[in-house]
Protein backbone atom coordinates (compact mmCIF):
# COMPACT_ATOMS: atom_id res chain seq x y z
CA UNK A 1 0.00 0.00 0.00
CA UNK A 2 1.24 3.15 -0.86
CA UNK A 3 1.54 6.19 1.55
CA UNK A 4 1.43 8.93 -0.89
CA UNK A 5 -1.89 10.07 0.29
CA UNK A 6 0.27 10.82 3.64
CA UNK A 7 2.59 13.12 2.15
CA UNK A 8 2.54 17.06 3.36
CA UNK A 9 1.19 18.46 0.00
CA UNK A 10 3.77 21.20 0.54
CA UNK A 11 6.18 18.38 0.10
CA UNK A 12 5.34 16.96 -2.76
CA UNK A 13 7.22 18.36 -5.17
CA UNK A 14 10.50 18.20 -2.94
CA UNK A 15 10.67 14.69 -3.60
CA UNK A 16 11.71 15.85 -7.37
CA UNK A 17 14.63 17.50 -6.09
CA UNK A 18 16.12 14.07 -4.27
CA UNK A 19 18.58 12.06 -6.55
CA UNK A 20 17.51 8.19 -6.82
CA UNK A 21 19.10 6.13 -4.53
CA UNK A 22 18.45 2.66 -5.43
CA UNK A 23 21.81 1.19 -4.91
CA UNK A 24 20.68 -2.20 -6.38
CA UNK A 25 20.42 -0.38 -10.16
CA UNK A 26 23.09 2.06 -9.57
CA UNK A 27 27.22 1.75 -8.47
CA UNK A 28 27.94 3.60 -5.57
CA UNK A 29 30.65 5.85 -7.65
CA UNK A 30 28.07 6.91 -9.70
CA UNK A 31 25.47 8.18 -7.11
CA UNK A 32 27.99 9.94 -5.68
CA UNK A 33 29.44 11.68 -8.91
CA UNK A 34 26.03 12.51 -9.57
CA UNK A 35 25.48 14.16 -6.14
CA UNK A 36 28.97 15.92 -6.65
CA UNK A 37 27.80 17.26 -9.74
CA UNK A 38 24.24 18.56 -8.09
CA UNK A 39 26.21 20.12 -5.72
CA UNK A 40 27.94 22.29 -7.94
CA UNK A 41 24.90 23.57 -8.97
CA UNK A 42 23.25 24.85 -5.88
CA UNK A 43 23.67 28.87 -5.83
CA UNK A 44 26.14 30.47 -3.36
CA UNK A 45 25.01 32.54 -0.91
CA UNK A 46 27.46 35.19 0.74
CA UNK A 47 27.60 35.16 4.14
CA UNK A 48 31.03 37.60 4.76
CA UNK A 49 30.70 37.17 8.74
CA UNK A 50 31.31 33.75 8.41
CA UNK A 51 34.90 32.36 7.76
CA UNK A 52 35.13 28.68 6.17
CA UNK A 53 38.10 26.75 5.81
CA UNK A 54 39.23 23.45 5.50
CA UNK A 55 41.48 22.16 8.10
CA UNK A 56 43.69 18.66 8.29
CA UNK A 57 43.47 17.42 11.76
CA UNK A 58 45.44 13.72 12.42
CA UNK A 59 43.19 10.54 12.33
CA UNK A 60 42.61 7.59 14.01
CA UNK A 61 47.07 5.87 15.61
CA UNK A 62 47.57 4.49 12.22
CA UNK A 63 44.47 6.22 9.97
CA UNK A 64 44.99 9.02 7.25
CA UNK A 65 44.48 12.10 8.22
CA UNK A 66 41.36 13.84 8.37
CA UNK A 67 39.66 17.11 6.50
CA UNK A 68 37.57 19.25 8.25
CA UNK A 69 35.64 21.49 6.95
CA UNK A 70 35.21 25.01 9.60
CA UNK A 71 32.83 27.58 9.68
CA UNK A 72 33.00 30.13 12.18
CA UNK A 73 32.26 33.89 13.11
CA UNK A 74 34.42 35.96 11.55
CA UNK A 75 34.47 39.02 14.68
CA UNK A 76 34.02 36.51 17.42
CA UNK A 77 34.61 37.75 21.28
CA UNK A 78 36.14 35.18 22.97
CA UNK A 79 35.78 31.53 22.95
CA UNK A 80 32.75 30.26 21.28
CA UNK A 81 30.85 27.41 21.41
CA UNK A 82 31.12 24.80 19.00
CA UNK A 83 29.52 22.13 16.97
CA UNK A 84 31.15 19.10 15.57
CA UNK A 85 28.60 18.09 12.51
CA UNK A 86 28.21 14.75 10.94
CA UNK A 87 27.16 14.67 7.13
CA UNK A 88 24.62 12.25 6.54
CA UNK A 89 24.39 9.48 3.28
CA UNK A 90 23.63 5.82 4.56
CA UNK A 91 27.48 5.70 5.56
CA UNK A 92 28.16 4.94 1.95
CA UNK A 93 28.07 8.59 0.12
CA UNK A 94 27.80 12.27 1.45
CA UNK A 95 30.75 14.88 2.16
CA UNK A 96 31.00 17.75 5.11
CA UNK A 97 30.66 19.60 2.02
CA UNK A 98 27.09 19.48 1.32
CA UNK A 99 25.81 20.86 4.35
CA UNK A 100 28.05 23.88 4.23
CA UNK A 101 25.12 26.16 3.53
CA UNK A 102 23.25 25.05 6.33
CA UNK A 103 26.30 24.89 8.77
CA UNK A 104 26.82 28.37 7.76
CA UNK A 105 23.59 29.85 8.53
CA UNK A 106 23.79 27.81 11.89
CA UNK A 107 27.44 30.56 12.74
CA UNK A 108 25.67 33.07 11.60
CA UNK A 109 22.49 32.95 13.88
CA UNK A 110 24.00 31.47 16.69
CA UNK A 111 27.51 32.74 16.52
CA UNK A 112 29.18 29.92 17.48
CA UNK A 113 31.73 27.36 15.33
CA UNK A 114 31.08 24.30 13.48
CA UNK A 115 33.53 21.50 12.08
CA UNK A 116 32.44 19.29 10.31
CA UNK A 117 34.34 15.79 9.56
CA UNK A 118 35.00 14.35 6.19
CA UNK A 119 34.74 10.60 8.03
CA UNK A 120 36.27 7.52 5.89
CA UNK A 121 32.92 6.21 3.95
CA UNK A 122 31.69 2.54 3.55
CA UNK A 123 31.65 0.24 2.34
CA UNK A 124 35.84 1.71 1.48
CA UNK A 125 36.31 1.74 5.17
CA UNK A 126 33.91 -0.70 7.47
CA UNK A 127 33.06 -0.36 10.97
CA UNK A 128 34.84 1.36 13.55
CA UNK A 129 36.41 3.19 11.23
CA UNK A 130 33.94 6.13 10.69
CA UNK A 131 33.28 6.49 14.41
CA UNK A 132 37.05 6.02 15.05
CA UNK A 133 37.41 9.35 12.91
CA UNK A 134 34.46 11.43 14.30
CA UNK A 135 36.25 10.48 17.80
CA UNK A 136 39.81 11.86 16.37
CA UNK A 137 38.26 15.08 14.99
CA UNK A 138 36.35 15.52 18.72
CA UNK A 139 39.09 15.28 20.46
CA UNK A 140 41.43 17.30 18.02
CA UNK A 141 38.86 20.13 18.77
CA UNK A 142 38.18 19.95 22.08
CA UNK A 143 41.98 18.96 23.02
CA UNK A 144 43.16 22.72 21.20
CA UNK A 145 40.29 23.94 22.33
CA UNK A 146 41.72 27.18 23.59
CA UNK A 147 43.61 27.43 20.77
CA UNK A 148 40.72 27.46 18.25
CA UNK A 149 39.16 29.87 20.27
CA UNK A 150 36.38 27.50 21.31
CA UNK A 151 34.94 27.10 24.98
CA UNK A 152 36.11 23.38 25.75
CA UNK A 153 32.10 23.06 28.03
CA UNK A 154 30.27 23.97 24.91
CA UNK A 155 30.87 21.58 23.03
CA UNK A 156 27.87 19.25 20.93
CA UNK A 157 27.31 16.94 18.81
CA UNK A 158 25.32 17.23 15.43
CA UNK A 159 24.27 14.86 12.50
CA UNK A 160 21.68 13.92 9.75
CA UNK A 161 20.54 10.48 8.96
CA UNK A 162 23.70 8.39 8.86
CA UNK A 163 25.64 11.59 10.64
CA UNK A 164 23.28 11.38 13.65
CA UNK A 165 23.41 7.88 13.88
CA UNK A 166 27.58 8.39 14.29
CA UNK A 167 27.28 11.45 16.38
CA UNK A 168 24.87 9.35 18.67
CA UNK A 169 27.48 6.37 18.59
CA UNK A 170 30.06 8.93 19.25
CA UNK A 171 28.25 9.88 22.57
CA UNK A 172 28.32 6.82 23.84
CA UNK A 173 31.81 6.08 22.52
CA UNK A 174 33.17 9.50 24.25
CA UNK A 175 31.22 8.57 27.11
CA UNK A 176 32.68 4.89 27.85
CA UNK A 177 36.15 6.31 26.90
CA UNK A 178 36.12 9.24 29.31
CA UNK A 179 36.82 11.86 26.67
CA UNK A 180 35.25 14.93 25.69
CA UNK A 181 32.04 15.65 27.78
CA UNK A 182 29.92 16.25 25.18
CA UNK A 183 26.89 19.44 25.95
CA UNK A 184 24.29 17.92 23.93
CA UNK A 185 23.62 15.52 20.92
CA UNK A 186 21.43 16.69 17.75
CA UNK A 187 20.10 14.17 15.86
CA UNK A 188 18.22 14.73 12.76
CA UNK A 189 16.41 11.86 11.71
CA UNK A 190 19.23 9.53 12.72
CA UNK A 191 20.20 6.20 11.61
CA UNK A 192 20.61 3.86 14.79
CA UNK A 193 18.94 0.31 14.11
CA UNK A 194 20.88 -2.31 11.54
CA UNK A 195 17.44 -4.22 12.28
CA UNK A 196 15.06 -1.89 10.65
CA UNK A 197 13.77 -3.50 7.64
CA UNK A 198 14.80 -6.69 8.32
CA UNK A 199 11.86 -7.71 10.54
CA UNK A 200 8.77 -9.62 9.35
CA UNK A 201 6.92 -6.76 10.69
CA UNK A 202 7.49 -3.30 8.94
CA UNK A 203 5.96 -0.66 9.50
CA UNK A 204 3.10 0.25 6.98
CA UNK A 205 3.63 3.78 6.27
CA UNK A 206 7.54 4.33 6.39
CA UNK A 207 10.09 3.74 4.14
CA UNK A 208 8.42 4.59 0.83
CA UNK A 209 10.09 7.47 -0.45
CA UNK A 210 13.96 8.38 -0.72
CA UNK A 211 15.68 6.01 1.74
CA UNK A 212 14.17 2.90 1.49
CA UNK A 213 14.08 -0.90 3.53
CA UNK A 214 16.21 -1.94 0.90
CA UNK A 215 18.79 0.98 0.42
CA UNK A 216 18.98 0.51 4.50
CA UNK A 217 20.17 -3.02 4.16
CA UNK A 218 22.76 -1.94 2.16
CA UNK A 219 24.20 0.81 3.99
CA UNK A 220 23.97 -1.23 7.24
CA UNK A 221 25.83 -4.11 5.28
CA UNK A 222 28.10 -1.52 4.18
CA UNK A 223 29.22 -0.27 7.21
CA UNK A 224 29.12 -3.48 9.31
CA UNK A 225 30.94 -5.94 6.92
CA UNK A 226 27.79 -8.49 6.92
CA UNK A 227 24.25 -8.31 6.72
CA UNK A 228 22.29 -6.43 9.30
CA UNK A 229 20.19 -7.65 11.96
CA UNK A 230 22.56 -10.32 13.21
CA UNK A 231 23.95 -10.76 16.69
CA UNK A 232 26.69 -9.39 18.41
CA UNK A 233 26.60 -5.86 16.71
CA UNK A 234 28.50 -3.40 18.05
CA UNK A 235 26.54 -0.57 19.80
CA UNK A 236 29.36 1.86 18.57
CA UNK A 237 27.95 0.82 15.07
CA UNK A 238 24.50 1.01 15.96
CA UNK A 239 23.42 3.12 18.69
CA UNK A 240 20.15 1.43 19.34
CA UNK A 241 22.08 -1.96 20.54
CA UNK A 242 23.05 -0.15 23.27
CA UNK A 243 22.55 -1.67 26.55
CA UNK A 244 23.23 1.66 29.12
CA UNK A 245 21.81 5.02 27.69
CA UNK A 246 22.29 6.62 30.68
CA UNK A 247 24.80 9.46 31.12
CA UNK A 248 24.53 11.08 27.93
CA UNK A 249 24.16 14.73 26.78
CA UNK A 250 20.95 15.97 26.75
CA UNK A 251 19.31 15.04 23.22
CA UNK A 252 17.35 16.32 20.51
CA UNK A 253 15.82 14.30 18.10
CA UNK A 254 13.57 15.00 15.09
CA UNK A 255 12.00 12.91 12.51
CA UNK A 256 9.30 12.88 9.72
CA UNK A 257 6.47 10.36 10.35
CA UNK A 258 6.90 8.60 7.16
CA UNK A 259 10.78 8.56 7.40
CA UNK A 260 11.94 4.85 7.37
CA UNK A 261 13.80 5.51 11.14
CA UNK A 262 10.42 7.10 12.33
CA UNK A 263 10.19 3.74 15.07
CA UNK A 264 14.03 3.40 15.69
CA UNK A 265 14.05 7.25 16.62
CA UNK A 266 10.94 6.96 18.77
CA UNK A 267 12.09 4.29 20.61
CA UNK A 268 15.49 5.41 21.18
CA UNK A 269 13.91 8.67 22.65
CA UNK A 270 11.74 6.43 25.16
CA UNK A 271 15.10 4.65 26.50
CA UNK A 272 16.98 8.36 26.74
CA UNK A 273 14.05 9.33 28.71
CA UNK A 274 14.02 6.16 30.90
CA UNK A 275 17.66 6.49 31.25
CA UNK A 276 17.15 9.81 32.75
CA UNK A 277 18.64 11.69 29.98
CA UNK A 278 16.68 14.76 29.08
CA UNK A 279 15.11 14.58 25.83
CA UNK A 280 13.43 16.89 23.25
CA UNK A 281 11.54 14.91 20.36
CA UNK A 282 9.56 16.33 17.68
CA UNK A 283 7.93 13.97 14.68
CA UNK A 284 6.32 15.98 11.81
CA UNK A 285 3.26 14.90 10.28
CA UNK A 286 3.19 13.92 6.33
CA UNK A 287 7.56 13.97 6.23
CA UNK A 288 9.71 12.13 4.90
CA UNK A 289 13.25 11.39 4.84
CA UNK A 290 15.35 14.11 4.02
CA UNK A 291 12.24 16.50 3.59
CA UNK A 292 14.28 19.71 4.59
CA UNK A 293 15.26 20.14 0.90
CA UNK A 294 11.63 21.08 0.03
CA UNK A 295 12.53 24.42 1.95
CA UNK A 296 9.33 26.13 1.24
CA UNK A 297 7.00 24.23 3.00
CA UNK A 298 5.88 25.07 5.83
CA UNK A 299 5.95 22.01 8.02
CA UNK A 300 10.47 22.04 6.77
CA UNK A 301 10.21 26.02 8.19
CA UNK A 302 8.76 24.46 11.82
CA UNK A 303 11.62 21.94 11.69
CA UNK A 304 14.43 24.68 10.80
CA UNK A 305 13.20 26.79 13.71
CA UNK A 306 12.77 24.03 16.17
CA UNK A 307 16.31 22.59 15.49
CA UNK A 308 17.52 26.08 15.62
CA UNK A 309 16.21 27.42 18.63
CA UNK A 310 17.02 23.90 20.23
CA UNK A 311 20.82 24.54 19.16
CA UNK A 312 20.31 27.89 20.66
CA UNK A 313 19.45 26.49 23.88
CA UNK A 314 21.80 23.55 24.34
CA UNK A 315 24.96 26.52 23.48
CA UNK A 316 23.68 29.55 25.34
CA UNK A 317 21.11 28.60 27.74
Amino acid sequence: MSSAHLVDPELVEGLSLLPSLDFALISITDIRNGLESMRGLAPVVEMPEVLTETIVVPGPEGAPELSVVVHRPRAAAGAVPAILHIHGGGYVIGEAAVSDMANRMIVRELGCAVYSVNYRLAPETAHPGPVEDCYAALKYVAENAAALGVDASRIGVMGESAGGGLAAALALLARDRGGPALAFQHLIYPMLDDRTGTTSDPHPHTGEFVWSAANNRFGWGALLGQAPGGPGISPYAAPARAEDLAELPPTYIAVGALDLFFEEDIEYARRLTRAGVPVELHVYPGAYHGFQLAGNARVTQAANRDSLEALRRAMHG
